[in-house]
């Protein structure tokens, strides 16, 4: 019998490119799919999928979640809190664990540099404790961590909210743009990427590279949130520049607030520290193994950008 794939939460960016490119990899019959909203997975369930419902912020939906799950790919909880999100992690491994799932794929992200443990970035803070609690229950399941890079398609995040619908020449940051960049990646390459993991390791366990490992999956190439402004702005036709400001100044800007706001705390000084790992170099480092698991070169950013916003 070919053992059970299992996306939890499947209907989301990131959920919904694995899924996706999992259906072309596998019959729909070996997946069971996971999702707060089970009405949005309809179509992979006429092709075949199993479904259910469960959901991060109700703990009891997590019981029995998984029961029948062989390999459970774990995308992150939605937001930049740390203990919360953290212990929705934890609580969603537990009862992984209970239901005998034998391998967690999980979802983490590209700051802390190649492969550390340490970054400055608070939105880094739950990745790190959930990777720590993973590799802590190794005898009782095997693990993988996905640092999936910073995606193309966030560019707004690291902005100030740019909106290409109505843009400003000005992007106010805490960061020059100079230095250290990011190696910006399409979400759906690292869809695409993630699920051919996954797949690698259903085929063979025994010969899976990533065994109780973390892989960075990131684009090919460094660009400076300088270049990263004059890209979009080449994109609508406007010359952009960042104007450097303080952290209190960003986080006073009208924008801000409701955009970093997580069960009622306003995080955006938080928030703030990613521009700090970014001067550190923690979003800069390219990796080889994306473009190695796609078996061709992943989608630069300048085509990404102009699929996305060129036509605006």
């Amino acid at each position: 019998m070919s053992p059970i794939i299992g996306v939890f939460p499947a209907s989301g960016g990131l959920g919904s490119s694995v899924v996706n490119h999992l259906k072309t990899l596998v019959p729909a019959s070996q997946l069971l799919l996971i999702a707060r909203h089970p009405e949005k997975l309809v179509a992979s369930s006429r092709e075949g999928a199993s479904i259910r419902q469960a959901d991060y912020d109700i703990p009891s939906s997590l019981t029995n979640a998984f029961d029948g799950v062989d390999v459970l790919m774990l995308i992150s909880y939605a937001s930049f809190e740390v203990q919360h999100r953290a212990e929705a992690h934890k609580l969603a491994i537990n009862a992984a664990i209970a239901s005998g799932v034998k391998h967690i794929f999980y979802s983490s992200l590209g700051f802390a540099g190649n492969l550390s443990d340490e970054s400055v970035a608070h939105v880094m803070g739950a990745h790190l404790l959930t990777e720590n609690y993973l590799a802590a229950q190794k005898d009782k399941v095997s693990y993988t961590s996905i640092r999936e890079g910073l995606y193309s398609e966030s560019f707004p995040i690291y902005t100030a909210w740019f909106d290409p619908k109505s843009p400003v020449e000005e992007i106010t940051i805490p960061h020059s743009g100079d230095g250290p960049g990011v190696s910006w990646v399409k979400q759906d390459n690292l869809g695409e990427a993630t699920a051919r993991l996954i797949v690698s390791y259903v085929t063979n366990p025994t010969r899976f590279s990533y065994l109780n490992e973390k892989v960075l999956l990131s684009g090919q190439r460094e660009i400076s949130l300088t270049e990263t402004v004059e890209i979009i702005g080449r994109t609508i036709g406007k010359k952009l520049r960042i104007k450097e400001i303080s952290v209190d100044q960003y986080v006073d800007l009208p924008q801000i607030g409701d955009k970093h706001t997580y069960h009622g705390i306003d995080l955006s000084r938080e928030w703030s520290t990613a521009w700090q790992a970014i001067r550190n170099g923690e979003a800069a480092t390219v990796s080889l193994a994306l473009k190695d698991i796609l078996g061709r070169e992943p989608e630069d950013y300048e085509t990404t950008i102009q699929n996305l916003i060129g036509n605006i």
